[in-house]
């Protein structure tokens, strides 16, 4: 279908799937898993990607990048600033992170969020096709769905959550939450990574608009008298677990392995891969390991600790706060059982590339996933599909998506320090018939429910939707 007569499928996402470099085409790849199953997707139905490109006050041309028709959404240095660091991210994320942070409500970033959302929904309709299904991603765009049905009722509309869905107790603290929850209701199906966060969001919408739910969704008549039928289920998003397993196997990551391993010498490698955010549980970890070894526990002569903290929102004030936590952590550590030949934490404060990424969850003897809460968590599952070989143990919080399917990892409370350092122990010492017969069945699961799998059966459910 060409650009004149729309496209059949819109993917409508915060980002585009490329970003903007200095290259011969202007572009390269994003990385990610969700970029890779999408990007199949839109290729595979000549459809279009509404996103921002990352720059500011950028053209907003539609333009052609690897095979997809791409139309970028353009923001000011102001919306950047109020839209996404701050009502999306200092507002929004924390709330729906449990209150982890405390959030931020100004009334100034709302009206930026408002009219952030009102600009990708203007073009998502601009580029759909009469009848046309438009899939809108996330936590920065929920009133798209609202949007876009009012603008264009001939549509079907998916969105997915990919973070946690708050409590209401919770989530009522957000002084415009009844308008999220509208908004989101514009939807005609609604997917959640865990089925309690499909529950709160059925419960928020009883409490914040009086609506009736039954079984998985609820009725809505909409401003213009249609009556509707939205679903609201679980769709818990894998990792593209073949991708992964293959470039495991190139020779190139085996070269990283080996200067990995000569690196970091002849020692147990326990890893931990996060964006450096206060969710993700980091400072659980480095507690744990402080103690372990104070405790003669562990050996620092024998164990390293290697922990990759990709930056992030670095804008924001309580992730400049926690990253300088982190790194004194780190210091204190290091300063106490480090010696001239090695040092007992690896700390590394930056944007690991795939392969090197690939390289070290080949080496990891242990894999610590302690988040206070997360919607699935994917480096658990990318960790898992990178054991070719059934070796490794996943210690894996129970506050994840991840822990409901992952149940042959050790599962622990990332509150109860003394749990975690006991799964760590247990982890470093357990014979290696028994990680390969957890390991095998970890993988059978990452495989079967990869985000090829996710795509299809959410697209397929929402191309289901009653008329």
């Amino acid at each position: 279908m060409s650009a004149d007569e729309g496209f059949g499928l819109v993917v409508v996402a915060n980002r585009l799937p490329v970003e903007r470099a200095d290259t011969p085409q202007g572009w390269v790849r994003a990385p990610g898993g969700l970029v890779t199953a999408l990007t199949t997707v839109v290729r595979r139905t000549e459809g279009a990607w509404v996103g921002w490109d990352g720059s500011i006050d950028g053209g907003s041309s539609p333009f052609t990048a690897a095979g997809m028709h791409l139309v970028p959404v353009p923001m000011s240095q102001a919306e950047v600033t109020d839209f996404y660091d701050g009502f999306a991210n200092a507002t929004l994320w924390p709330l729906f992170h449990d209150v982890i942070v405390k959030p931020q409500y100004h009334r100034q970033t709302w009206a930026a969020y408002r009219a952030v959302n009102e600009r990708f929904a203007a073009q998502a309709a601009a580029v759909a096709a009469p009848g046309a299904t438009v899939w809108v991603h996330d936590y920065q765009l929920t009133l798209v769905p609202g949007l876009l049905r009012a603008r264009r009722p001939d549509l079907t509309i998916g969105f997915f959550n990919h973070i946690p869905f708050p409590p209401y107790e919770i989530f009522a603290q957000l002084p415009w939450g009844s308008v999220v929850i509208a908004g989101l209701l514009g939807a005609d199906l609604l997917g959640f990574q865990r089925p309690q966060d499909a529950s709160n969001f059925l419960r928020a919408c009883r409490r914040s608009l009086g609506a009736r739910t039954s079984g998985h969704g609820l009725d809505r008549v909409d401003p213009d008298g249609r009556r509707r039928r939205i679903r609201v289920r679980a769709y818990p998003i894998g990792v593209d677990a073949p991708g992964l397993e293959a470039q495991v196997r190139q020779e190139s990551t085996s070269r990283r392995v080996a200067e990995f391993r000569e690196q970091l010498g002849d020692r147990r490698i326990i890893l931990g891969v996060d964006r450096l955010d206060y969710t993700k549980g980091i400072s659980v970890r480095l507690r744990a390991m402080d103690e372990l070894f104070a405790e003669g526990r562990l050996d620092p002569d024998d164990v390293v600790f290697v922990q990759v903290a990709t930056p992030t929102r670095e804008r924001v004030d309580a992730y400049r706060e926690m990253r300088d936590a982190i790194e004194l952590a780190v210091g204190r550590v290091n300063g106490r059982y480090a010696t001239l030949s090695s040092a007992p934490i690896v700390y590394l404060h930056s944007t690991m590339g795939l392969p090197d990424l690939l390289a070290l969850y080949r080496i990891a003897d242990v894999m610590l996933v302690t988040p206070l809460r997360d919607g699935m968590n994917l480096v658990a599952k990318e960790y898992v599909a990178c054991r070719i070989d059934d070796s490794g143990v996943l210690v894996l919080s129970r506050f994840t998506g991840a822990a409901d399917t992952l149940t042959k990892a050790l599962l622990v409370n990332p509150h109860d320090i003394e749990g975690v350092k006991d799964a760590i122990i247990q982890a470093v010492g357990m014979p290696l018939r028994e990680q390969r017969a957890r390991m095998r069945a970890l993988r059978r699961e990452v495989r079967i429910h990869d985000v090829q799998s996710w795509a299809e059966g959410f697209l397929a459910d929402l191309a289901a939707s009653p008329s």
